[in-house]
């Protein structure tokens, strides 16, 4: 039986991980169901998932795509799978352990009580949750998390967070059409299109551990388009056009 909700994990490179946080994930209560969009990695991340739903039948769904493509697009393609498939529920989260599986229960919780429909796994709502961050980036997320709750005045920490659960009525509200971001501010425009909206977005505190294996795809360039897309949200948003 399918379940009500379904975890989106986009992959690139991530065959050190994936197949324990697949584990994880397959044996939590209540039982989610999981969405891989992998973008054409070359260390057969790909491959690894097709063997785990041998094990996990009907669990488990992939989506493979010729590149990288982005993270905002891998989203959007798996928000529209969620909505086809009837999901209410629908999760992101990162493949590579810097988001707790044993979180995704209570961000679920959240959302299925009807206490939010945009619960946010936040680092920054209970102090600062970073665990092994170098100083230079903590100061450099949280300063673009500062930037970003003061452009657009929402009342959320943790703007850029990647880890949520979202009801299925805000995906089926919000354009997935007229979303423009693909790098990191995409999480930025999905928080505005849903409070703009009127959805209640409730953080969460949860502890976010930097990643043991493979290579973190953060970089100072993402931030600086991540700072210039939140003005032209803002202004897109002030203008009646987002």
């Amino acid at each position: 039986m399918q379940s009500d909700t379904l975890v989106i994990i986009p992959t690139y490179n991530e065959s050190g991980n994936i197949e324990r946080l697949v584990h994880v994930l397959m044996n939590l209560q209540p039982k989610v169901d999981l969405l891989i969009v992998d973008d054409g990695s070359p260390d057969g991340t790909a491959a690894i998932v097709k063997e785990l739903q041998h094990e996990y039948a009907d669990r488990i769904h992939l989506i493979e795509r010729a590149g990288k493509l982005g993270l905002g697009t891998a989203y959007v393609t798996g928000f529209r799978f969620a909505l086809q498939q009837g999901y209410r529920q629908v999760c992101e989260m990162d493949a590579d352990f810097s988001h707790d599986p044993m979180d995704i229960p209570r961000l679920v919780a959240e959302v299925a009580a009807d206490r939010a429909d945009v619960a946010i796994g936040s680092r920054y709502s209970n102090g600062i949750s970073i665990i092994n961050w170098p100083l230079s980036r903590l100061i450099l997320s949280y300063s673009a998390n500062l930037y970003a709750r003061t452009i657009t005045g929402i009342p959320v920490k943790d703007m850029t967070a990647g880890f949520k659960c979202i009801h299925r009525r805000v995906l089926e509200t919000v354009n997935l059409d007229r979303i423009r971001s693909n790098g990191y501010s995409f999480q930025i425009e999905i928080h505005l299109r849903a409070h703009a909206a009127g959805f209640r977005l409730v953080e969460v505190p949860v502890i976010f551990r930097e990643r043991v294996e493979g290579v973190s795809k953060m970089s100072k360039a993402i931030v600086r388009e991540a700072m210039w897309k939140v003005l032209s949200l803002r202004l897109r948003h002030l203008l009646g056009r987002l």
